[in-house]
C-alpha cells in the first residue's frame, strides 16, 4: 500500500488531533461514559448486542476506543485498532482508568497482519470508517483472516448515498461510485464544527456493491442487511431530530437511506 503513504500518514495527523477535541466534546459525552453509559447506539445494539458476551470482537478503526470498552462492559473480549498513536494511546488510559480489560493497537487496517495474531468471534466496525479505505478487497482479505470459522462480520456505516452530499448545503457533489480520491481541509470536525482545527484529508466514496461484493469473495455469506431512513448521530450540520436518536436533514422531506448494516457469517 505505499502509494497510499501519503494519505495515510496526512489522515494519521487528523485524527491525531481530533482526539483531543473530542475528549471535550458533547457528543462523545466522556463524563456519561465514565458513568457508565454504553456509547453503543441503538442500531448497533439491535443489530449484534445480544450476541458478544463472553466472545472476542476485534473493533477496526476504533477511534479513542468507547464502543470497543461498551463492549467490554457487556463481556466481551476486545481489542480495538485505530492509526491514530493519540487516539490508542487515549483509549488505553481510558480502558486502565475504568478497569476495564479491553486491550488497544497502533495499526493501519491493512497492516494488521503485521501488529496483531488469532482470529475473533466477531470484527466490527461502524460509522464513518471505511471512507478513509481506498481499496475495500483489502479491506475484506483483513477482516477474514481475522475472523473465526462460525464467525460474525457486523458493520453499521453511514449509506453510500448520503455520502454523495455535500454536508454544508446539501446538494449532491460526490460520486456514488469510488472513481477517485478526495482532498480536501476539513474546518471544525463533525463532533464540535467549532473546534479550533483546520487539517488536510484524504477519503474516497464506495458503492454498496463495493462493499458487499468483496466480503462475498471472501466467502463470508451475507445473513441481514438493513437500511435506515436516519443517522443516530448529530454529527452533520443542518439536521432535526423527527424522533429521540433520529437526525434527519431538516427542510428535505424525501426518505432517503442515511444508513445501512451488514451481517455475515463466515463458514464453518
Amino acid at each position: 500500500m505505499s502509494n497510499y503513504n501519503t494519505y495515510f500518514e496526512t489522515n494519521k495527523a487528523l485524527w491525531d488531533a481530533k482526539t483531543p477535541l473530542h475528549l471535550k466534546s458533547k457528543m462523545y459525552d466522556l463524563e456519561a461514559f465514565k458513568s457508565g453509559k454504553n456509547m453503543l447506539e441503538p442500531i448497533v445494539l439491535e443489530g449484534i448486542g445480544g450476541e458478544v458476551e463472553g466472545k472476542t470482537i476485534l473493533h477496526l478503526q476504533c477511534h479513542f476506543g468507547q464502543d470497543s470498552m461498551s463492549f467490554s462492559r457487556m463481556g466481551a473480549k476486545v481489542i480495538g485498532i485505530d492509526l491514530s498513536p493519540e487516539g490508542i494511546r487515549t483509549a488505553k488510559e481510558l480502558n486502565k482508568e475504568l478497569n476495564l480489560n479491553a486491550q488497544f493497537v497502533v495499526s493501519n487496517v491493512y497492516d494488521l497482519k503485521d501488529n496483531l495474531e488469532g482470529q475473533f468471534d466477531i470484527v466490527f466496525t461502524s460509522y464513518g470508517a471505511i471512507t478513509w479505505l481506498p481499496d475495500l478487497n483489502k479491506w475484506a482479505s483483513i477482516i477474514n483472516h481475522f475472523l473465526k470459522p462460525g464467525g460474525t462480520f457486523y458493520i453499521a456505516e453511514f449509506h453510500p448515498v448520503f455520502y454523495t452530499f455535500n454536508f454544508e448545503n446539501w446538494q449532491i457533489e460526490y460520486p456514488y461510485f469510488n472513481t477517485q480520491v478526495f482532498e480536501e481541509e476539513e474546518v471544525g470536525t463533525y463532533a464540535d464544527r467549532d473546534a479550533p482545527i483546520q487539517l488536510k484529508e484524504y477519503f474516497w466514496c464506495h458503492s454498496l456493491e463495493e462493499v458487499i461484493q468483496p466480503l462475498l469473495n471472501e466467502g463470508l455469506q451475507l445473513t441481514q442487511i438493513k437500511e435506515y431512513d436516519y443517522t443516530p448521530w448529530d454529527c452533520f450540520p443542518n439536521l432535526k431530530e423527527r424522533a429521540k436518536g433520529e437526525f434527519v436533514i431538516d427542510g428535505l422531506d424525501v426518505k432517503l437511506p442515511y444508513v445501512f448494516s451488514l451481517k455475515m457469517k463466515k463458514p464453518l
